[in-house]
């Protein structure tokens, strides 16, 4: 290939990235749900006709994006090429098929320029409610947890299946919210299959080959060339997890070859009769993002990329069959990453960040008046952040989601969609782990009933019996706790009762330290006094 052509290629790729972009802000700037408007938590791509990934969005999540690039191949799988037609939209939030847990939507759309069959485009969301017990651990199997919607058409040529939409009201809690993000979601691919056109108009091409060859090529031997200057070998790696009312191991061994990077979860412990299962879809997506982190983050993800790394594990609770409850899967798949990192550690000494808080300390409230008092029922989502663990050379971030990349939701968002206030938000002196660079702080959150209201909640806490882990002689970040105001414990994980005229104090953890804290820097240290991140007594 010619120079002229090579640039001519690389402008296209980086015009296809601007594509999806464009199809995730649609998807950010039309949702309903508080938790994909303001937090971010979507993901948007685009697929060629074998359904393989070509581009990702930069808005998203791990989780949702690299499920997604499984995803895809479901659905191409499920619905016959002759039954896809321009206009249509197909629907799941099938945990085994989609990203893990029932709410969360995965749409694709087929992208046709003329009578071919060019593509795809796909998008994520979380949505606020999917009925069943409420976004949380309670439930016993997937049965309990939710609708369960098949891959099926939401729309066929561009008429909305209006017979899905009357069940799905019927069975959520917030049947406008719900139902609008669907519109979204869709409106979401409609945006990028019409952008993708008018490109593919402009340059003179009649589909995704020639550019998807050219994109999959240089990123295949790209990735290659990165694992060739890598360690060969095998570590291991393991971790306990506060679990749901006892500790989980997690275990890991990395091995590296000439080949690719493979992952497997052998000794991690068995499936939990709670709903904090991961199916193996979502373990592959956060292994895969970590292991990228490490061999090449700033090789663009794609289809290529991800081929270089396999994942695998016997049936347990990073590989959780059908009809496993999966609702909090994201608490153990968040502690995926530190889990494959602290192997890479082994491998690539002194060059892996601590341990972090990982998991969101996610908070569902269902809020009501009480008994004799006039007032409103809402469904609220608040995401909320943890620190990072100390990277090499620098401090860790703090009150940053880590692994999974949302963003932290606003308190005014938060406050209008029900009757909640949030009385304090703010950084959590003194939980950073010391070292040699200071892990990330955790932040302090109180949270009560609007005046005549009270609330129900869903824990999806971790890191409170078992805090993030230092690294190179850092120490422990500081673990977290959840109670009400007047000193009565909680649960980490489970439906638990505020009442009316009580607060909830969140206490985050705070990420692990790097290196031997008598190496920190003086400037440091009075840095992190002044700025209150540290206190005396800390000293």
């Amino acid at each position: 290939m010619s120079d002229i052509n090579e640039i001519r290629m690389q402008v296209m790729w980086n015009r296809l990235i601007s594509v999806v972009e464009e199809q995730a802000l649609t998807l950010l700037r039309t949702a309903f749900s508080t938790s994909v408007r303001e937090a971010g938590d979507l993901s948007a791509g685009v697929y060629n006709a074998k359904g393989e990934m070509l581009a990702q969005a930069v808005t998203g999540t791990p989780g949702h994006v690299n499920t997604m690039a499984e995803a895809v191949l479901h659905f191409i799988a499920e619905i016959p090429r002759e039954e896809m037609y321009p206009g249509d939209t197909y629907v799941t939030n099938d945990p085994w098929k989609g990203t893990g847990h029932l709410h969360d939507i995965t749409m694709v759309s087929p992208s046709f320029k003329g009578e071919e069959l060019i593509g795809f485009f796909a998008c994520t969301a979380h949505v606020v409610d999917v009925g069943g017990r409420g976004f949380g651990a309670d439930g016993k199997s997937v049965y309990e947890e939710g609708i369960q919607i098949p891959i099926m058409k939401f729309a066929e040529r561009g008429v909305v299946n209006k017979d899905l939409l009357k069940i799905l009201r019927l069975n959520v809690r917030e049947p406008n919210q719900v139902i609008g993000d669907f519109y979204s979601l869709a409106a979401c691919n409609d945006v990028g299959h019409k952008r993708l056109i008018e490109m593919l108009v402009e340059v003179g091409y009649d589909n995704l080959d020639t550019l998807g060859d050219f994109i999959l090529s240089r990123t295949h031997a790209a990735t290659m060339e990165r694992i060739a200057g890598l360690p060969k070998g095998a570590w291991t790696n393991d971790m306990l997890t506060d679990g749901y009312d006892v500790p989980i191991r997690l275990a890991a061994e990395v091995s590296i070859t000439d080949t690719g990077v493979n992952v497997d979860f052998s000794g991690t412990d068995a499936m939990s009769r709670w709903g904090i299962n991961v199916p193996l879809i979502y373990t592959k997506a956060y292994a895969c993002y970590a292991l990228k982190c490490v061999v090449a983050p700033d090789i663009p993800n794609n289809a290529a990329s991800l081929a270089a790394f396999n994942v695998s594990s016997p049936t347990n609770i990073l590989n959780a069959e059908r009809p496993a409850p999966v609702s909090v899967r994201h608490v153990i798949g968040h502690m995926v990453p530190d889990l494959v990192l602290g192997a890479l550690a082994k491998a690539l000494p002194g060059q892996i960040l601590a341990e972090g808080a990982a998991a969101l300390w996610n908070i569902h409230i269902s809020a009501r008046p009480v008994a004799g008092s006039a007032g409103r029922r809402a469904e609220v989502l608040m995401f909320n952040s943890g620190g990072m663990g100390a990277r090499p050379g620098i401090d860790g971030l703090s009150s940053t989601a880590f692994p999974s990349g949302v963003h932290t939701m606003p308190i005014e968002a938060t406050e209008h969609t029900g009757p909640i206030v949030v009385w304090r938000k703010e950084l959590r002196p003194d939980s950073g782990g010391a070292g040699k660079y200071r892990g990330g702080l955790g932040q302090i959150i109180e949270i009560a009933p609007a005046e005549g209201h009270e609330f129900d909640f869903s824990a999806m806490f971790d890191r409170i019996a078992t805090p993030p882990r230092g690294r190179d002689g850092g120490e422990d970040g500081a673990p977290g706790s959840a109670r009400l105001d007047d000193g009565t414990k909680l649960r980490p994980k489970g439906w638990q009762h505020v009442p009316a005229g009580r607060k909830l104090v969140l206490e985050l953890p705070g990420g692990g330290g790097f290196g031997n804290p008598a190496e920190r820097s003086a400037e440091a240290t009075a840095e992190d006094l002044s700025k209150g991140y540290m206190t005396e007594k800390k000293q």
